[in-house]
């Protein structure tokens, strides 16, 4: 797949990116720029934001198999990819049951799902998948580019990795602030995702398989699993844990951005960041 993905993803969704801010997050050094939780099928700020930055890949994080039809996303592709060569990555998923009340067999749906992509012409080495457990995986693996999974620590990325073998991308995010007091870190992962996600079914799973247990889980979580679910502390601390995802086998880390300001947080992660690899 010839797209240069970069190192550094950045994770936001529709309310809190416009093309004026891509334009920043990549002069921050974002290689990709992950569009967040379920965008509409004609993904119209993709192309927005593509006409505004000069290099940066756009992707979706991911389009939800329940709210956004595959002939529409299909032609959408097309479009963005007419436009703009290869610079789009088209991430699915198949949402959560709590959430939708059409949920059935999701395996077998998102299967169905990539059969009408292929139909109309999408390159599967242009698609990947939100993929947590080894089903999903090996379907990622089998069928698509590789896999985008969220919050995942780092074990999760070894063991994805393993799964996945070489040659398939594993573009694994996780939660980072630069927060050097770790109460008020673990205060505010708790008021929003990760905490507040964690009694979704599909996570928690996820969670259980890497050795968390219900005690960890409880309320808005345990301060072990908030720790290894976000990447707190000073610049340096935080750098090296998303580093770690790259020594795991990732080929790009995801930053989902936590705080009140998400662009100012992601603007800090990649400053850290470049700082620890220029050293």
């Amino acid at each position: 797949m010839n797209i240069d993905l970069g190192l550094l993803g950045a994770h936001l969704r529709e309310h809190e990116v416009t093309p004026e801010t891509a334009a920043e997050v990549e002069r921050a050094g974002y290689g990709t720029l992950w569009l967040d939780a379920s965008p509409p099928a004609d993904l119209a700020l993709v192309e927005q934001l593509l006409d505004a930055t000069t290099r940066l890949v756009v992707g979706t994080s991911v389009v939800n198999v329940w709210t956004a039809g595959a002939d529409t996303v299909a032609a959408s592709y097309h479009r963005i990819e007419a436009r703009h060569p290869g610079r789009f990555l088209l991430g699915v998923g198949i949402g959560h049951r709590e959430v939708h009340t059409e949920w059935a067999s999701p395996y077998d749906t998102l299967v169905s799902y990539l059969d009408r992509l292929d139909r109309a012409d999408v390159p599967a080495g242009r698609v990947v998948v939100a993929a947590l457990g080894p089903r999903m995986l090996r379907l990622a693996r089998d069928r698509t580019a590789g896999s985008i999974p969220c919050m995942v620590p780092a074990e999760h990325t070894r063991r994805a990795r393993s799964l996945l073998g070489a040659g398939k991308l594993l573009l694994p995010g996780q939660f980072a602030l630069v927060e050097p007091a770790a109460e008020r870190a673990r205060a505010i992962a708790r008021s929003a995702p990760p905490g507040t996600a964690l009694a979704v079914t599909n996570y928690a799973n996820n969670l259980r398989r890497l050795g968390y247990t219900d005690e960890d889980l409880a309320g808005s979580g345990s301060d072990r699993l908030l720790d290894a679910l976000v990447a707190h502390g000073d610049p340096a601390t935080v750098a090296a844990r998303l580093l770690a995802h790259r020594d795991a086998g990732a080929d790009q880390v995801g930053v989902y951005p936590l705080g009140a300001d998400p662009i100012a947080t992601l603007l800090s992660v990649a400053e850290a960041v470049h700082a620890v690899k220029a050293g």
